[in-house]
């Protein structure tokens, strides 16, 4: 029985893959986020979470947005199954234009941590149309958020820097995501209509396609 780790996005957690179905084959095994150290890269905080949650060489690795960026990381110093990425980049030259506006602009780092908490009126204008009660999970989720994580993130994902794509990698993304658009992403499969949040509320199609790609 190979294991299925789920890393989940920024501002989310593992409830995020609420609404996807993975065969009785595997072990599944969601991974929460842990506090950084200040001086953490992606890189080095990627290591620490292997070590923090033992993950395993040869296992299948699934990443949601900043999780897919952990996924890679995490697959370039130890040999895995598979990465499957979902609403997520894989190198750095896939970031979007305004990531360079925020490394020359960093407005984020003048804004309290706990105010991202309380930022839940802007999952709908920034992940894309849901319903009440699925913007109320997203709410709840970022206000969970531990406003540290946060503001760390949100500096080292800006300044990651790869272009080493780990050999196995499967990458899902939507036509209609404001956060990581299609159109810089190469070699994606793309689901019409899809957001930020496609693992949520197209599910049933990236069950699909996740049964198919285990299945390889």
């Amino acid at each position: 029985m190979s294991r299925i780790y789920l890393i989940a996005g920024l501002g989310a957690d593992t409830r995020v893959y609420n609404n996807i179905s993975l065969s009785d084959d595997h072990e599944v095994i969601p991974i929460d986020w842990i506090e950084p150290d200040l001086s953490d890269t992606i890189t080095t905080y990627a290591q620490r979470l292997v070590y923090h949650y033992n993950i395993k060489p040869n296992s299948v690795l699934i990443g949601n947005s900043l999780g897919g960026v952990i996924a890679v990381e995490i697959a370039k110093f130890m040999p895995v199954e598979k990465v499957i990425l979902v609403s997520s980049i894989k190198t750095s030259n896939e970031a979007p234009w305004y990531f360079k506006v925020f490394r020359a602009l960093p407005i984020y780092k003048l804004i309290p941590g706990k105010v991202f908490n309380s930022m839940g009126g802007l999952v709908k204008p920034v992940f894309g149309h849901m319903s009440a009660e699925d913007a109320w999970l997203f709410g709840d989720m970022l206000k969970k958020s531990s406003p540290v994580f946060m503001k760390w993130a949100m500096y080292a994902i800006l300044h990651w820097k790869n272009d080493v794509i780990p050999p196995n990698l499967y990458h899902i993304t939507g036509d209609k995501d404001l956060v990581f658009d299609h159109k810089r992403i190469n070699g994606a499969t793309i689901i019409k209509g899809g957001t930020h949040i496609m693992i949520f509320d197209k599910a049933k199609e990236i069950n699909k396609l996740l049964k198919g790609i285990l299945k390889k």
